[in-house]
């Protein structure tokens, strides 16, 4: 049984649920879109610092940000266009607004689609008009995000676009971590270029990769509890992995471009006036 359901918390909170599969998605609109909670058979999936979810003014630290209209950050967080120089921090905006639920659905699955338009406060930082919509829908195992773009402006759209999944894993349990993923090579972004991947390293303080290219678009991390399966689209053309040492979570991330995107212009998408860019993301939970 497929449902949809609403609860106002400090967040008005919108809960996807199958629960013949014991599948269920929280989902905050007001802060950023952003998938807070996921669960498969009772067992949460994804780590979110409560402490900074809580106040407003701090970017969260867990579930499932959205990177829009940038992934990473740009050198000194500028960029130029038309001889005018602008602002724009690490990932974008998009996790920091809020989102207008459009629609929802339960049937033959629970959906939920928010939507993202340009305003004053984008326009400081992006002088572009755009419409985003991200559609996350649940049903088995599997939560499916989709993504579409409009541009609503009279020139193309430069963007880039990606997600920030925090998954859930022990600190003390990351070097059991089984990860394959179709990539070969890592990228370094400011002299952009590639180098041979030689493995994680989980004794060092920080772990910061981004893989491309890509020869494939499955990757999959396996650990005690069970296998994490993410599926992706062809215009997600890089891969992020990313942990702190001392903090229960690993993050997977998929890019549409790497790093410098909107300066350097790797993998920068250019969408025409009036087009509509889609593409999406599947993660499937098999529980151990």
């Amino acid at each position: 049984m497929f449902t949809v359901n609403q609860e106002s918390r400090q967040y008005e909170t919108y809960i996807l649920e199958d629960s013949d599969s014991q599948n269920r998605v929280e989902i905050v609109p007001e802060r950023g879109g952003i998938v807070t909670q996921w669960q498969v058979q009772g067992r949460e999936l994804l780590y979110l610092d409560q402490e900074r979810f809580t106040h407003p003014e701090l970017t969260v630290r867990g579930g499932i940000p959205i990177l829009f209209p940038i992934c990473g950050n740009l050198p000194g967080d500028t960029y130029t266009h038309n001889g005018q120089a602008y602002t724009l921090k690490q990932h974008g905006f998009a996790r920091n607004l809020p989102w207008q639920v459009v629609e929802q659905t339960t049937d033959s699955r629970a959906a939920l689609t928010v939507e993202l338009t340009d305003n004053t406060a984008t326009h400081a930082q992006y002088p572009f008009a755009f419409q985003v919509r991200f559609t996350y829908e649940l049903a088995g195992h599997t939560l499916t995000i989709h993504a579409q773009i409009t541009n609503r402006s009279a020139e193309p759209l430069p963007f880039a676009l990606g997600l920030h999944p925090y998954f859930a894993v022990p600190a003390t349990a990351k070097n059991q971590l089984n990860i394959d993923l179709p990539a070969t090579t890592l990228w370094e972004h400011q002299t952009r270029t590639s180098q041979p991947f030689t493995g994680f390293d989980f004794t060092q303080p920080e772990i910061d990769i981004a893989f491309r290219p890509l020869t494939g678009q499955v990757a999959t991390v396996t650990q005690d509890s069970g296998t994490l399966t993410l599926e992706y689209d062809p215009a997600f053309t890089t891969l992020v992995f990313w942990t702190v040492a001392g903090k229960d979570f690993y993050c997977l991330e998929p890019w549409t471009a790497p790093r410098y995107a909107l300066t350097a212009g790797d993998d920068l998408i250019r969408l025409a006036p009036g087009d509509t860019w889609t593409a999406g993301v599947r993660f499937t939970a098999a529980i151990g």
